[in-house]
């Protein structure tokens, strides 16, 4: 259900995913960010189009912005695109999904899609994305741009690549990457501790740890511990 009463100033954003958890990690997402708010989160591919079609066109529509999610029950992500497309929405949409199909990918972008954000992320991720979303809405609020470099910047402000500073010293992306998709690959309501990956990945358990506790810092990974074995308890890592 979509709520009447928000911030003019912010941006805001109906969730679409049909975990329910991960709809409201999302939503909790967006609401930690300054100038964005949650005012929807649906399950359903026709829930969003509706939700969408309610809340009006242009200037007044009361959604900016569409977290989808690619795999639903009804239809797919790139339906629900496809179909705010042809009747004239301009709201912006970012794919939220695990799909990495190259073709699902340019279906996306030839639809138009911000941003197509993989599953799993951390809040770091999440939020650069959202924030180009908004310098680059704030680049084309309501004035005629003047040049070819004005474009190109405004356009840069959307398309401009996560920097490799943005990770604590000593990490790098491809080795989080790695890290993250290990932890993917758990059972459900498996952990793994430092020293396990470690082994897995040939990373001293030091820096294993420091990758581990990135993520727990991020919000993207939880830590508990792990009783039953002699000894302080061991701490293990799951995705949030």
């Amino acid at each position: 259900m979509i709520a009447d009463e928000h911030s003019p100033r912010d941006l805001h954003v109906l969730v679409v995913d049909d975990e329910p958890m991960t709809a409201r990690a999302h939503a909790s997402y967006v609401d930690r960010l300054a100038g964005f708010t949650t005012v929807g989160v649906v399950g359903t591919a026709s829930a969003a189009i509706l939700a969408v079609r309610a809340s009006g066109h242009g200037e007044a529509a009361r959604i900016d912005v569409v977290l989808l999610d690619i795999n639903m029950p009804d239809a797919t992500g790139i339906d629900v695109a496809r179909k705010l497309r042809a009747e004239g929405h301009d709201v912006d949409i970012i794919a939220v999904t695990a799909v990495r199909e190259a073709a699902t990918v340019k279906q996306a972008v030839s639809l138009g899609i911000a941003h197509y954000l993989l599953k799993p992320f951390t809040f770091q991720t999440f939020a650069e994305k959202l924030e180009a979303l908004r310098e680059y809405r704030a680049g084309l609020f309501d004035h005629v741009v003047s040049s070819q470099d004005e474009v190109d910047q405004t356009l840069a402000a959307l398309r401009h690549a996560s920097p490799q500073s943005s990770l604590p010293k000593g990490l790098t992306s491809e080795t989080l990457t790695g890290v993250i998709a290990a932890l993917r690959g758990l059972d459900a309501g498996s952990g793994i501790s430092a020293k396990e990956l470690s082994e897995q990945l040939a990373l001293s358990r030091v820096t294993a740890r420091r990758y581990l506790e990135h993520l727990v810092d991020t919000a993207a990974a939880e830590r508990t511990p792990r009783y039953g074995t002699p000894g302080r308890p061991e701490l293990e890592y799951r995705l949030s």
